[in-house]
């Protein structure tokens, strides 16, 4: 009988540990470079833990929608999503995603930058995990500049920008001077015209939480894109995001691109970038006599639902996937200058990454530029950079970057554009509770 038991119990023992290795963590991620190599060095992490993954890797648009309905009625869907510095706080006050106030000591919270990590925690608690951080900053082509006899200022001015971009343009051999977003959506579009309107002097409301898009300062910034695009830009750039752009420039389409800071390790990447020896970086551009350079702060993080059936094996994902570890590993198998960026103080101290990523300064200067506390140049109500935080602003600004696409794509005017963004403001902000 104690045989029969001893059996038994073996039999159980094997059954328990046969389903610890069969956990399974399903990770809804952007189809960013970054989170595509991080997928397909994950097969470390299941070896190490016994942990599978399955991954649902999703255009930016996409993702967001997805990620939202999900957590929003809690679903279950996802063990871990890929989110950034707008959804987290929002989604924690709610209670809709689990404390990460307890990722060990090996973790080293304190070495995330510190506007980094204010931008994913509330009140002193981590609630996502930073994967990448950035801001945005102009990529240009050195060699076209030095063959127009241009020099790009340290920190140059929307005029010069465009000047410079109606120069090195030439269609006739697929060159163009600027390659902008204009997909529509409120991370794709909206993320880069907002930094643009913010420099311009622009703000989305009030201090009354009216919409301003029919004051002068939208106006300019607008017909300022438009313009730009249509005379220096790619043909069907209201269809181009950052990974469009982002193999424009690398096939050498583009004279600059002004975008994320992420991108810097891309267009320098000889195996990936047919100009990656002619690539410099300056400051976002100022407008005029103002001194703002609507720099954006974001930063890709992992977070988990309060949903999930499976919290601690997910925090083992989020501590390996975000660490410091991590970068090393990056860095032994692909080069220091492809490791994520903008994450932790000690990357910015280690001298072989310094040497060897030459946009390591730049991206640091840019995203300690970026001030989402203060927008734009007037007060505004609302804080973030390349948008609003608050809940509304996810549907308001796809919607208007829906119109703002159909004006850069010629199907309506500029005018028409900032009408139809004043009306569907207005009347979600009054259907929000927003006015007495």
């Amino acid at each position: 009988m104690k045989l029969r038991t001893l059996v038994f119990g073996s039999v159980s023992l094997v059954a328990m540990a046969a389903t610890a290795q069969a956990q399974s963590l399903t990770i809804a991620t952007v189809n960013n470079g970054d989170m595509i190599r991080m997928q397909g060095l994950s097969d470390r992490f299941t070896e190490e833990t016994g942990i599978e993954l399955e991954w649902v890797t999703l255009e930016e648009n996409v993702l967001r929608q997805r990620v939202t309905t999900d957590i929003a009625t809690q679903g279950g869907q996802y063990d871990i999503m890929t989110i950034g510095a707008y959804e987290t706080p929002i989604w924690a006050a709610q209670g809709w995603l689990a404390p990460l106030d307890d990722m060990g000591a090996d973790y080293d919270t304190d070495d995330l930058l510190p506007a980094v990590r204010d931008a994913l925690s509330v009140e002193g608690t981590l609630y996502a995990a930073p994967f990448y951080g950035e801001s945005a900053m102009i990529m240009y082509r050195t060699d076209l500049f030095e063959g127009a006899g241009l020099e790009m200022p340290a920190e140059p001015t929307w005029d010069f920008i465009a000047d410079a971009a109606r120069q090195i343009t030439d269609k006739d051999n697929e060159l163009y001077g600027i390659c902008l977003r204009g997909k529509a959506g409120w991370g794709e579009n909206m993320a880069f015209i907002t930094a643009l309107a913010n420099s311009m002097g622009a703000r989305w409301f009030d201090m009354d939480w009216e919409p301003t898009f029919d004051g002068e300062e939208w106006g300019n910034a607008l017909q300022f894109y438009v313009d730009l695009m249509n005379d220096a830009g790619p043909p069907g750039a209201s269809s181009n995001g950052f990974n469009e752009n982002l193999a424009l420039f690398q096939q050498g389409k583009c004279g600059m691109w002004i975008d994320a800071t992420v991108a810097a390790s891309f267009v320098s990447n000889p195996e990936e970038s047919q100009v990656a020896d002619s690539v410099g970086y300056a400051l976002f551009p100022t407008y005029e006599d103002l001194d703002n350079h609507g720099n954006w702060l974001w930063v890709w993080s992992l977070a988990i639902p309060s949903s999930s059936e499976n919290v601690d094996a997910a925090k083992q994902f989020l501590n390996w996937a975000t660490s410091k570890s991590y970068i090393e590993m990056v860095a032994e198998e692909e080069g220091w200058a492809n490791v994520p960026p903008g994450t932790r103080t000690s990357l910015y101290e280690n001298p072989t990454y310094l040497e060897a990523a030459p946009f390591a300064d730049e991206t640091l200067a840019a995203m300690n530029a970026a001030t989402p506390e203060h927008p734009s140049v007037e007060e505004t109500p609302y804080t973030g950079g390349q948008f609003v935080a608050i809940p509304e602003f996810q549907g308001i600004g796809t919607a208007v970057g829906q119109a703002f696409s159909a004006a850069l794509a010629g199907q309506t005017t500029v005018e028409q554009a900032l009408q139809t963004a004043q009306q569907v403001t207005r009347m979600e902000m009054e259907r929000s509770g927003y006015y007495e």
